[in-house]
Parts: structure tokens; sequence; C-alpha cells
């Protein structure tokens, strides 16, 4: 087993490798703005380790968890013409550095590069991913549609955001680590088990992700803080707030959230007021640390050691304290 630094410089070195710029350079020089933006690098991590969890070869993994990572990049490209995102990992997004149509169709291409980097892989191994990927992909947009959705509904519950965030966050990371098990060579139940660590770890890292979005440094955050704000998104943070209101801080919460102010600072102070005073600002870290100890919960079942298990833990709990 590596350190997780470890996997993320052999990652770092095979993306460069990986990259290459070619005609048309207005496709492809976004493609490698992007992937050059850095980030956690968290799901191709997961890849790499679950591999070596399951006595594979890390390296064998390579190309899976650069798919995952290509995949989850288009994503965030097309997540940011949505939202009209500013900033992505303190920079500019593709969209604002180039336009528009050159987001759309550049991450139009990411996806399809996604799905050739199976192709490196025997027929079985390719299948068995290729299904897990299109599954994986197909809810990523169902939960980008439910959050675009419940941005003009006043009528969100928890249970309906957290399917929301399960679907367009945790998937990913749960996919993440069967492909690293696939490779591996892991036994299906090991699969799917490694499957809901990572699903419910990602519910935990979305919900943190909200939190920081509200309460985050903008010097380590990397993206807008207050976005989700700004763009009245019914967050776990919201609805909670909501849950814990009188029905007259009910009212005010609920117009705040359906309006669109020039002044957005303000906008951001007060919601931030709300979620502190109502309490769900900690109830939202609670939530995050309930997630994090089902995921540990789901390692109990695993056939691997348990320096490995607790390998995994240590993982979770940096995932869970992070400040970016």
């Amino acid at each position: 087993m590596l350190s997780i630094q470890e996997y993320q410089e052999a990652f770092i070195s095979y993306l460069k490798d990986y990259k290459t710029i070619k005609e048309p350079k207005n496709l492809y020089e976004p493609i490698d703005y992007i992937l050059d933006l850095g980030g956690k690098r968290l799901r191709p991590v997961l890849t790499l380790m679950t591999a070596d969890i399951f006595n594979g070869n890390y390296k064998k993994a390579l190309n899976a968890a650069l798919s995952i990572e290509v995949f989850h990049n288009f994503s965030l490209v097309h997540d940011d013409i949505m939202d009209d995102a500013p900033l992505r990992r303190g920079e500019e997004t593709v969209h604002e550095k180039w336009d528009i149509n050159t987001g759309i169709l550049s991450g139009d291409a990411m996806l399809i590069m996604a799905y050739q980097l199976f192709e490196n892989y025997d027929a079985n191994t390719f299948q068995a991913l290729a299904k897990l990927f299109s599954k994986t992909a197909l809810e990523v947009c169902e939960g980008q549609q439910y959050d675009v959705d419940f941005e003009t509904r006043n009528d969100v519950t928890i249970p309906e955001y957290l399917k929301m965030i399960e679907y367009k966050t945790a998937v990913l990371v749960g996919a993440a680590m069967k492909m690293g098990a696939i490779v591996a060579n892991a036994s299906e139940e090991d699969q799917n088990s490694i499957y809901e660590f990572g699903r419910n770890l990602g519910i935990a890292f979305q919900l943190q992700d909200d939190y920081l979005d509200a309460f985050g440094d903008p010097k380590t955050f990397g993206k807008q803080v207050g976005g989700d704000i700004i763009e009245n998104k019914k967050t776990y943070l919201y609805l909670k707030a909501l849950e814990f209101s009188n029905d007259t801080d009910k009212i005010e919460l609920t117009q705040l959230f359906n309006s669109n102010p020039d002044n957005v600072a303000t906008k951001i102070e007060v919601a931030k007021q709300f979620f502190v005073s109502t309490g769900s600002a900690d109830a939202t870290k609670q939530a995050i640390k309930d997630y994090t100890a089902k995921a540990f919960l789901g390692l109990e079942s695993l056939n691997i050691s348990e320096n490995k298990k607790d390998l995994l833990k240590a993982f979770g709990n940096n995932l869970m304290n992070r400040t970016v």
C-alpha cells in the first residue's frame, strides 16, 4: 500500500502523459486547462487505493482512475455553465475563459474520452467497467436535474435532497472505488460493499461541500463562497434552517431564497445568520459525522485486513475535517 500522496503523484504523472493538445486546439485546450486545474483528485486516488486494498496492482487501475477523473471534470464544465459560475478551483471556469459553446463541445469530447479509456482492459473487465460507468453517468445527470428543479421549488424535502446529492456526487465516489475492486478481480460481495462505503462517504463529502460553500475560507475553498445561496439552492443547510425556524422566520427565509438582489453579499450574510441561529449549521456538521460513521460501519463486512480498514477510515476522517 502507498500513501495518499504517493497515489496522487502516480496519478498526476499518468495524467500528464495522457494530456495532449492537438487539432483543433479550441476543442482540446479547454480540456487540458480543466484537467490542469488540480483539485483533490479524490476519486482517482480512491480507485487506485481500492485496487491495492484488494491485492491488485494499482498501476492496472490507472486507466479506470483516469476515466473517473475525466468524467468528473466533464460534469464540472457543464455544471459551471448551468450555474453561470465564474470560478472553479480559484481560476476562471472554462466557459468564462473561452465561451459557452466551447465549454459544451469540449465537455462532450471529455465524456467520450472517458469511455475510450476502458478500451485498455480485457473484454470482461471492459464490460464490467462500462456497465457501472453508464449506470453512474446517468445517475449523475439525474442528480443534476434534481438540483436544477429544486432551485424553483419551495417544497423540497430532506429525503429528496439526500437523494439528489447521492446521485449527483456520491454514486461517482462509490463507482470510483468499485472500479478499483473490479480491476483487482475482487469478489462481487466485496465490490458491492466497497461501493456502499464510497457512496456513504460521498454523501458526507457533499454535505461538507455544502457547509464549506457557506462557511469556507475563500482563499482555500477554491470556489465562490456563498454560491449556493446566490443560486437559491435548497441545500441541507437551508432545509434544516427551514425545519428549525418559527413561522415568521420560515417566511423570511423562503423569500430570501426566492430573491435575486443586486447586493449578493448581504443575502449571503443574512442566510448564514439563519443557518447559525437556527442550529442548522451544527445539524449539518452532525450529519457529516453520521454518514461518515455509516460508511465506516460498512467496512466490517469487507474481506480485507484490519490495517486496510484503518487506512480507509483515516481517509474518511481526513475528508470530514477538510477545509477545501
